[in-house]
């Protein structure tokens, strides 16, 4: 496929381009990452059903579920901004499009397959009917809404279909928006960002409320679906991503700094817990990510002291996917296969329970990311030169 070219930057602009924000690496950033997903494993190892929740006390169990309660959400908020912020700051000039989707596809599909095919062996292929493995599969299940078919399977797997849509749009939404004047580039992401918390009244507003969302949750798939889970709608955390990564590439203004931002994240964590529910699922998350993912960058671009610099957190960073991916069948194979489903414990023991299940998700992780994602990368993902 062919690449139109991209329009020639203006004195003005090339000079506003840092080479070392174009060029330089975010190691911060990738240790962010593991937080994410770890994030996401509380969720998930808090819910009552199916029972991952270790703790026997009622109050305990209760405290510990509403804590995460949102969590989830706000790991995948996270992961989605910082993809399209990440994809832009690395772009290669003249890249064909071809490239950079051969690069993503083997990034995310092998991890994919390979739990596909490991939460149907130990936990769901007696259960599962075609009409929602296939679409899994193929990675298109969150366009479909269907309880069972975009959570089917190995969960987690509905955001890498919205990852897959917004990989094939990218060359599209990168073009578009390198051609906004840097001036108004903050304009366009208050916009974005207006229209990712105006989803949430517009569901309500618009939507059916049947049928119910399981486990007593206050919206109907059709709301859920249409706000968490549809790529186009998700793909506006991607763009406003891709903004805030325009915004320090030219060099607009940016005085926030990422311990302030860090405390924004945590004080829109607690008022999550408090919103409507359709606003929790990504509004409430969307404008203090936005402004972390650029403040934690700039901070390793100005070598600045990060402590999420360190290698072992920065590892932690590169194995995350693969956490991200492994984790919910890690869970429940030790729920239904080791501890069996009346089985829990003390406060004490059940924090045991849990820290030893983050380690095991963790060596999953590692054998995964070593035995496929790294060895795809390396020998599918990359892009051979013609020879001469």
């Amino acid at each position: 496929m062919s690449t139109t070219a991209e329009p020639a930057a203006t004195p003005t602009e090339r000079a506003a381009e840092p080479r070392q924000a174009v060029h330089g690496r975010l190691p911060s950033l990738t240790g962010l990452r593991f937080i994410a997903a770890l994030l996401v494993f509380c969720y998930h190892s808090s819910l009552a059903l199916p029972a991952l929740n270790p703790f026997a006390s009622k109050d305990v169990a209760d405290g510990y579920r509403w804590l995460f309660s949102n969590a989830g959400w706000a790991g995948v908020s996270f992961f989605f901004i910082l993809s399209g912020f990440v994809l832009t700051w690395s772009a290669r000039p003249g890249d064909p499009p071809r490239h950079f989707w051969r690069r993503r596809f083997f990034k995310i599909y092998p991890n994919h397959l390979v739990t596909w095919v490991l939460a149907l062996a130990l936990l769901s292929g007696a259960t599962t009917q075609w009409w929602q493995a296939v679409p899994n599969l193929f990675l298109v299940h969150a366009w479909i809404p269907e309880f069972s078919v975009f959570l089917g399977v190995n969960p987690p797997s509905w955001s890498l279909a919205c990852e897959l849509f917004f990989y094939l749009c990218f060359p599209l939404f990168l073009h578009g928006i390198k051609r906004i004047p840097p001036a108004h580039l903050w304009r366009w992401a208050a916009g974005t960002a207006a229209a990712v918390i105006a989803v949430p009244a517009l569901a309500y507003l618009l939507l059916p409320g049947d049928p119910p969302m399981p486990e007593g949750s206050p919206a109907s798939v059709w709301q859920y679906w249409s706000v968490y889970m549809l790529p186009p709608v998700r793909a506006l955390d991607f763009v406003l991503g891709m903004l805030m990564a325009r915004i320090v590439v030219t060099g607009r203004r940016f005085g926030i700094r990422p311990l302030p931002a860090a405390a924004a994240c945590v004080a829109a964590y607690a008022l999550s817990l408090y919103v409507p529910w359709l606003y929790a699922l990504d509004a409430v998350f969307v404008i203090p990510m936005a402004l972390l993912i650029p403040a934690v960058a700039l901070q390793d671009v100005s070598g600045r002291p990060s402590p999420l610099r360190g290698r072992a957190v920065v590892w932690l960073g590169e194995v995350s996917f693969a956490f991200y991916m492994v984790h919910l069948i890690l869970l429940n194979v030790v729920r239904e296969h080791l501890l069996g489903p009346e089985r829990f414990f003390g406060t004490a023991a059940g924090i045991g329970v849990l820290v030893l299940e983050a380690l095991a998700t963790l060596a999953a992780a590692w054998l995964l990311y070593a035995a496929v994602e790294k060895p795809a990368m390396r020998h599918l993902g990359r892009t051979r030169k013609a020879q001469p």
